[in-house]
């Protein structure tokens, strides 16, 4: 398999190959409520790359993931790291590693929730920013034609290409976005797709040109998904510099425009949003300003798939601000606000398939 993997995406990048045309299916997502609602399950992306699992790293506990099934969320972004599945760039992953993130997608599915799966890196790999060698397009196209295999058009299952790139330019981004989206449908995987941006990935900077070389709201227009099936995926956080790290949400004005003009940008182009992202702190001010960013995504379905909030994890100490992992068997305030903005209904529509019919 290595060797015709590589052959495949060296053809690829010379413009050899040549794609197939658009699903018959429509991929409109049409909904009237939003799709998918869950939360961030933080705990495998851990640790250095050599790791012990359950020492230094953690994939999900079932008494995690069905403790927020039993809230009625129906969507885990499950965050991962490249390098421990793939410790050789370009060479096949650690078989115990794939199959402890296949475990942990069967046990998120078993109670019957979808998944996000989502390298964690930043748009590096080790240290080293991508397009750069070793971490090239090629290693990247690569890298998602290894996974798209092992997951393709498995029933909620979607694939986020990369959290948070950052430090890249935008044209720098689109590029290797397009080589990882063309590696994904060439090898017959017709998953849903979840496109960052770069600079974070933030709503309230979409619109910037922090370097100078074109803005997400203007260079990601040219993403290019031969189905047609694939959304923009959304960081905000609502402290002062977005970062998520603060415990005053005294950035909530700027967070809410954000995501408005975000909203707005998403319809005049017919594209899909989906709010990888965002976690408040748990006092008043933090706790309106989450159901204001909910709101938000409830008024506007009609371009936004949904969200999964930052973050919860087995490990996560109760301490920590944003946490929503219950503690001595308490939920946290904020998650009573994320439930009051759930559906009961938490059975995925067919107009919210993460997988694209033939």
């Amino acid at each position: 398999m290595t060797g015709s993997i590589t052959r495949f995406l060296r053809r690829l990048l010379a413009g050899t190959v040549m794609l197939a045309a658009a699903a018959q299916a429509d991929s409109s997502f049409a909904a009237s409520q939003l799709c998918y609602r869950g939360v961030n399950l933080s705990g495998a992306e851990y640790g250095e790359r050599d790791g012990a699992v359950n020492v230094n790293y953690t994939y999900p506990s079932e008494e995690t993931v069905g403790y927020f099934a039993g809230k009625g969320m129906n969507v885990v972004r499950l965050p991962f790291r490249w390098e421990r599945l793939q410790p050789v760039l370009g060479q096949p992953f650690n078989g115990a590693e794939l199959q402890r993130l296949k475990d942990a997608v069967d046990l998120i599915q078993k109670h019957g929730m979808a998944v996000v799966l989502d390298p964690h890196n930043y748009g590096y790999y080790d240290k080293i920013q991508l397009k750069q060698v070793p971490a090239t397009d090629l290693a990247f196209g690569d890298f998602w034609a290894r996974l798209a295999v092992e997951f393709a058009n498995r029933k909620g299952v979607s694939f986020g290409l990369m959290n948070e790139p950052h430090d890249i330019k935008a044209p720098d981004w689109l590029e290797l976005a397009n080589i990882a989206i063309r590696s994904i449908r060439t090898v017959g995987a017709r998953n849903l797709i979840l496109v960052p941006g770069t600079n974070w990935t933030g709503a309230h900077s979409w619109a910037a040109d922090s370097l100078g070389d074109g803005s997400n709201a203007t260079v990601m227009l040219g993403v290019k998904d031969p189905l047609d099936f694939y959304a923009f995926e959304f960081h905000q956080y609502l402290d002062a510099d977005s970062s998520g790290t603060h415990t005053a949400c005294d950035g909530t004005d700027s967070a809410k425009k954000g995501l408005n003009d975000v909203t707005d940008w998403l319809r005049k182009n017919g594209k899909r949003g989906f709010l990888g992202e965002f976690g408040v702190a748990a006092n008043d001010g933090c706790l309106e300003g989450l159901k204001q960013v909910l709101d938000v995504m409830n008024t506007n379905s009609d371009v936004w798939l949904g969200w999964a909030y930052w973050a919860a994890g087995d490990w996560w100490p109760p301490e920590e601000p944003l946490n929503i992992q219950p503690h001595n068997g308490r939920d946290k305030p904020q998650l009573k606000v994320l439930v009051e903005g759930l559906s009961k209904k938490t059975t995925l529509a067919p107009s919210c398939a993460l997988v694209k019919p033939k």
